[in-house]
């Protein structure tokens, strides 16, 4: 017996899991670049946010027929892949259906899975029909260039070639099994894939290949779609989940106050207090107000922007873009995320230290308008509608704070409405002896 199959399968496994975790180890690092804040208190509704959202697809079907779908592709995705444990089984220690032994019940997995990977076909279909024949306007804003198109179709590609190598493989093993070949056991349910094996040819070596062809590819293709992810938006696959534990939990509009700001009022309301006083333990000396670039943004926030999927719900709701203004809050996480990524790539070259000391001559603010800022009216129907609880919104209050407390780079009508407050007290030009003169006409 050849044990070259399964050091094959060993190496391509080990070399799959390895790139897969050298990745994971790089967005770890670019997330943990932001400042830290603290999300892991109520736990319990964190949990259950987690649970509707990211599991229960809970914000998903607020669009039902995109909704629908995707939950179809989301189970799927998820059971179906169940069998991948029996494919590493099979191929490290070259056994056929390992899990065979288990006879109904296995028979009843299989059957649900081939069941579970015609209705992804289908709808994975629906979904490539939605984007490149009815072309949806979400699917077709300008920010989404060449990649973010392709790399959406790209996913829908593999899902149409994984699952369609599943069902191949089930056909010839269903017509190997019919012949009684050697190696190929009695085992499964087969309500798909054996309409498939009717086509296919009976020489029983062909079947031999095809079976083995198959799995391979399956198994390949699997491995690359894993290591895949990290450079596309269905990064979101994985990161849903922690995304939607550790949003914000406040009530939407209630922004947060800064401390630095606080401790610098306290201190103008004191005539005692010593502005020089060495910073209490844990109090942070501020170098800047707001964020200028992704390191100045929380580590909740990066990971926001590596989970967006990219699906436009944000964009589509927005009123500042319905009414052509220049913000996208989808192009906002877009930017953020390949900002990281610039970062990121400048860290693996000269280390961290020295991006901290001399950066690489960008910020965020680079890529990412003052008009596109300003407009924002802050109603947060891009955090609402987010199916995976991302907040553009926090991103551009923290690029306004720099601007106004940095910069002092407002508009000229939010100046004229701050130097009316410092003056008369009011958002209006006259004094404040004047304030109640309108009750006189």
């Amino acid at each position: 017996m050849s044990y070259l199959p399964n050091i094959l399968f060993a190496l391509l496994l080990f070399s799959g899991i390895s790139f897969f975790v050298w990745n994971i180890k790089k967005l770890s690092r670019n997330i943990g670049l932001g400042k830290n804040i603290e999300r892991n208190d109520h736990k319990a509704e964190r949990w259950s946010n987690m649970a509707k959202i990211a599991l229960g697809q809970s914000k998903m079907v607020r669009r039902p027929i995109a909704g629908i779908l995707h939950i179809i592709v989301y189970i799927g995705f998820l059971i179906i892949n169940i069998e991948v444990l029996e494919i590493v089984i099979d191929g490290l220690f070259g056994t056929h259906r390992i899990f065979a032994f288990a006879g109904g019940l296995y028979d009843f997995l299989i059957g649900s899975f081939e069941i579970l990977a015609f209705l992804v076909l289908i709808s994975v279909i629906i979904f490539w029909i939605r984007r490149m024949i009815l072309k949806i306007p979400r699917f077709w804003s300008k920010e989404m260039t060449s990649w973010p198109r392709n790399d959406a179709l790209n996913i829908l590609y593999f899902e149409i070639v994984l699952m369609g190598l599943f069902l191949l493989m089930n056909a010839a093993d269903y017509a190997l099994q019919q012949m009684g070949a050697i190696h190929y056991v009695q085992a499964g349910s087969f309500p798909v894939s054996q309409y498939i094996a009717a086509w296919l040819p009976e020489n029983e070596m062909t079947l031999f290949y095809i079976e083995r062809g198959a799995w391979w590819l399956h198994i390949t293709g699997i491995l690359i779609f894993l290591n895949y992810l990290y450079y596309s938006k269905h990064l979101h696959i994985l990161l849903a989940f922690p995304n939607t534990f550790y949003a914000n939990l406040e009530p939407e509009g209630k922004f947060d106050n800064l401390a630095s700001v606080t401790k610098e009022v306290k201190l103008m309301m004191d005539p005692e207090a010593d502005p020089y006083a060495v910073p209490e333990d844990g109090e942070e000396n501020v170098e800047k107000f707001g964020a200028s670039d992704v390191t100045d943004l929380n580590w909740v926030q990066l990971m926001n922007a590596y989970t967006c999927t990219e699906c436009g719900r944000c964009t589509a709701e927005c009123p500042a873009n319905q009414t052509g203004k220049e913000l996208s809050p989808r192009a906002i996480m877009m930017k953020t995320r390949d900002r990281l990524e610039e970062v990121g790539k400048f860290i693996e070259k000269k280390g961290e230290a020295s991006f901290r000391e001399e950066g690489d001559g960008k910020t965020l603010l680079d890529t990412i308008s003052e008009a596109e800022i300003w407009a924002c009216t802050s109603c947060n129907a891009c955090v609402t509608e987010c199916p995976v609880s991302i907040d553009p919104l926090s991103i551009i209050i923290d690029l306004r704070r720099f601007l106004v407390m940095e910069k002092s780079a407002a508009p000229q009508e939010l100046n004229m409405m701050m130097t009316n407050i410092e003056n008369n007290g009011a958002p209006w030009q006259y004094s404040q002896m004047d304030r109640l003169n309108w009750k006189d006409e």
